[in-house]
């Protein structure tokens, strides 16, 4: 009733400052005895019950009144100046903020006696609500005067604040107001950002919004997997999820607004910006982690809340420190945070090209300095990744595909979706990046992880191809000198030379032809670089001339270890020639010449002669040669004499008496599956073909599934095309066996399993994989200080020498006294290796 007669520029001084503090003192008092009664309060206690009703109906009038007030100061036609009305906004919002405490708090208050005054309460939710959409009108009119700004400053900046507590408590109560008093924030900070952008408390505004949008975002997948699972789509759920998708694209709007006009104070939120969007595809298919829910929900909350968090990412690019967050050497993220970190990494990949070179180079280097924060380069980053994806892979996950030629997308694996962007990427990342892209590429080559060294060869070849014929064959020859440094047999050895195999097929033939003049395939010591690359990939002429080169020194290997002592000490150069004689007959055979292909069937069969089954078993390089000899032997299968087949399988049969390891059982299974081609002669069948039911029959048995597989194929193989028709059943020497290879043919899948009983599968072996990751990633690589050293004195050689003397001349008087048993022979054979080996070392 005063204010009307009351000037604006006298309204602070004269009314507000007087009569607000005595308000919030009535309303204080009004609280405190609704409290201490709602204790007391029930049904039966009318008197109690009536003063309760009072006292909130006191509040109702209370909150009327002060709308009225707004209103009033709405109405007038001019700037509002803060300083004018500075206690109103400070009252206001105490009074708003304690009474939705109230109501949200009542269930809790007022028991089981809510319903005595349930009426009241939503009116007095109501007039909360009635008043707070009054103030935020009368804020938005607010003119902040630059003669008092530090003032107006204080006291905008208090309100936003306080609004932001509002928001924490009225999360859960309703949409829509939650939702306008989010906007009111956000619209207060950026109208007043020159001003109040160095005093706002960003790192608390940002982290209700993620909180907030993540809230948002549940709640979505919850109501879409409600109506997966009831089977329903109610019109009233469907709308519910509708309004929370919408209140998603809000807050992610709300985000992204709030990013592009405050970015250079949000350092201290880059860790929860991260995390956010890890969390909210960890729960969004296809990842394991994700609630089972429609495909009809999921593209509607792709289409209308994740197209709307798009632009995030392209805001934060940029932004140095988000950068050293996500590229963070020591990022320790949990199982299901590993593919939306992949799938983070990718969408950079895509923006990245857009940006200008600085912020490219910042995302691809790493850290370059000590000062730095140590961060990885983005191509180390997602083949780190990648490799976290383990579940995923295995199981494996599927992601949006592209559309092609206007035709339906399909789903593509993680692999090749990633893959695909790699190489867009790498299509597009300036030359002057290739020495962090070459790096990533060839650490991740040499990883421990065979599926992200295959990711890389892929991204490598591609690069290759898309490069100039010069950089391709740099590539090359890079790869193959680091094939030649590599000592002795080892995992890295093997990548590489598929990479070199790979790669060589992409050179130009001029390049390939400098590739033999570098690398001469006629001189010993580039024989175990030539056994790493097929022929198939030079031209004709080129062909012919490198297998006959390579055969004639490989055969001398050969020749001179089975012409000399014949040394285990002496066999690794022998096994080096075998693989290459293997390579050229596989890639080259038919440039080979009757009377050579003769020669390296000769020297196969002199090295055969000179294997045991009991010296196989034993020593690791006489397996190698086996497994070399074996595939040899598979591919001259219609010349093998018919002494060397009885031989093959009388040591075969022996071996596996001793449970040879399972690379040697795996190469036996190549020779099997080719004796299908052969007609055995009948003079060698009774000793061959029980060999080969028997090998069979214990192969098919395996319990390892890589060696029962190939069992099941080889068997398969060998049944089709033999004509010794009665070996099959002899090969299944049991029911088990029988039903198990009936099944393989009949393509019967057994014990199916579920796709959620496979998820959570994954899911566990994930957990399993993403420890031993994260150990052998910490895993102390320095080697350990060196234990002093002294070098054995003349006497202890005297000694060692006089006591082998000794233990010899004790068999000499034992074979004196009686035969000798039957493993002396082979005993004795294996201390005369032995000897020799300490003989050629002395020399």
């Amino acid at each position: 009733m005063f204010l009307p007669h009351i000037n604006l520029s006298e309204l602070e001084q004269t009314f507000f400052s007087k009569v607000l503090p005595k308000a919030i003192q009535l309303f204080d008092d009004l609280l405190y005895e609704l409290s201490s009664q709602a204790k007391g309060l029930t049904s039966q206690n009318i008197e109690l019950c009536k003063a309760v009703r009072n006292v909130l109906q006191t509040m109702v009038q209370l909150l009327e009144t002060l709308t009225g007030c707004v209103r009033h100061i709405c109405t007038l036609q001019e700037p509002v100046p803060l300083e004018s009305i500075r206690s109103l906004p400070s009252s206001i919002l105490y009074v708003i903020k304690n009474t939705f405490m109230h109501c949200k708090d009542s269930e809790s208050l007022y028991s089981g006696c809510l319903h005595l005054i349930s009426d009241l309460l939503q009116s007095l939710f109501k007039e909360t609500y009635s008043l707070q959409k009054q103030l935020m009108e009368l804020l938005d009119m607010i003119s902040m005067e630059s003669a008092s700004a530090e003032d107006s400053i204080v006291d905008m900046v208090s309100v936003i604040h306080t609004v932001l507590e509002i928001c924490s408590v009225i999360s859960n109560m309703d949409h829509a107001l939650h939702a306008n008093t989010w906007k009111f924030i956000i619209k207060q900070s950026l109208k007043h950002h020159s001003l109040l952008q160095s005093h706002l408390k960003h790192t608390d505004i940002l982290s209700g919004l993620c909180k907030d949008t993540l809230v948002s975002f549940h709640s979505c997948l919850q109501l879409a997997e409600q109506m997966k699972l009831s089977g329903t789509q109610e019109s009233t759920d469907y709308k519910l999820f509708q309004r929370t998708v919408k209140l998603c694209r809000f807050f992610a709007n709300s985000l992204v607004h709030y990013i592009k006009e405050f970015i250079p104070f949000l350092s201290d939120s880059c860790c929860r910006l991260h995390q956010l969007y890890l969390q909210i595809y960890s729960k969004f298919p296809p990842s394991l982690y994700a609630p089972v829910i429609s495909e009809a929900h999921r593209d509607e909350i792709a289409r209308v809340f994740l197209v709307a968090l798009d632009p995030f990412v392209h805001q934060l690019l940029p932004f140095r420190p988000f950068l050293e967050q996500v590229l963070s050497e020591k990022l320790d993220l949990s199982p299901e945070l590993h593919l939306p970190q992949c799938h983070l990494l990718v969408t950079v990949m895509d923006k990245l090209p857009s940006q200008p070179e600085d912020v490219q180079s910042l995302w691809i280097t790493g850290s370059q300095l000590s000062e730095e924060v140590p961060r990885l380069s983005l191509f180390s980053a997602l083949f780190l990744g990648f490799q976290q994806c383990s579940g995923e892979l295995s199981l494996p996950v599927c992601l949006r595909g592209v559309m092609d030629n206007g035709q339906a997308e399909v789903r593509v694996t993680l692999y090749h979706h990633l893959c695909v962007h790699l190489c867009a990427f790498i299509a597009s990342t300036p030359p002057s990046h290739f020495p962090q892209l070459e790096r990533a590429l060839l650490d991740a080559v040499l990883g421990s992880s065979m599926i992200t060294s295959l990711l890389a060869m892929d991204s490598w070849c591609f690069l290759a191809r898309y490069g100039t014929a010069e950089l391709c064959a740099h590539h090359v020859f890079v790869i193959a000198h680091l094939i030649k440094s590599c000592p002795g047999e080892c995992y890295h050895l093997s990548v590489l030379g598929v990479l070199l195999r790979r790669m060589l097929f992409l050179m130009a033939a001029d390049h390939q032809v400098e590739f033999t003049q570098k690398f001469p395939p006629k001189e010993a010591e580039n024989l175990p670089l030539w056994q790493h690359i097929s022929l198939k990939a030079v031209t004709p002429d080129v062909r012919k001339q490198v297998a006959h080169q390579l055969c004639a020194v490989g055969l001398t290997q050969c020749r001179q270890w089975l012409n000399g002592r014949c040394t285990l000490g002496e066999l690794p150069p022998v096994n080096v020639a075998l693989s290459v004689l293997l390579t050229v007959c596989n890639s080259a055979g038919d440039t080979l010449e009757a009377g050579l292909q003769a020669a390296v069937l000769g020297a196969a069969s002199q090295l055969w002669a000179r294997l045991t089954g009991k010296q196989v078993s034993s020593q690791p390089c006489l397996q190698q040669t086996l497994c070399l000899l074996l595939p040899l032997l598979e591919f001259f299968i219609q010349k093998l004499d018919p002494q060397l087949i009885t031989q093959v399988f009388a040591m075969q049969a022996s071996l596996f008496e001793l449970d040879p390891p399972d690379h040697v059982r795996l190469a036996t299974l190549d020779l099997l599956s080719s004796m299908g081609k052969l007609f055995m002669p009948q003079e060698i069948q009774g000793q061959v073909i029980p060999k080969l039911s028997y090998l069979f029959a214990s192969l098919l048995a395996d319990k390892t599934w890589l060696i029962y597989q190939h069992a099941l194929e080889a068997f398969t193989q060998f049944a089709e095309a033999t004509r010794h028709e009665d070996v099959v059943p002899q090969c299944l020497n049991s029911e088990e066996i029988k039903n198990k290879v009936v099944c393989f043919l009949a393509k019967a899948r057994q014990e199916e399993e579920t796709a959620e009983a496979r998820a959570e599968r994954m899911k566990q072996e994930k957990a399993v994989c993403s420890v031993h990751l994260f150990n052998s990633s910490h895993f102390n690589l320095q080697p350990l200080a060196k234990r002093a050293c002294h070098s054995p004195c003349e006497e202890q050689y005297k000694s060692a020498i006089d006591a082998a003397e000794s233990a010899l001349e004790a068999v000499k008087l034992l074979l004196q006294k009686s035969p000798s048993p039957a493993w002396l022979a082979v005993k004795l054979e294996a201390l005369q290796t032995a000897v020799a080996i300490l003989r050629n070392a002395v020399r």
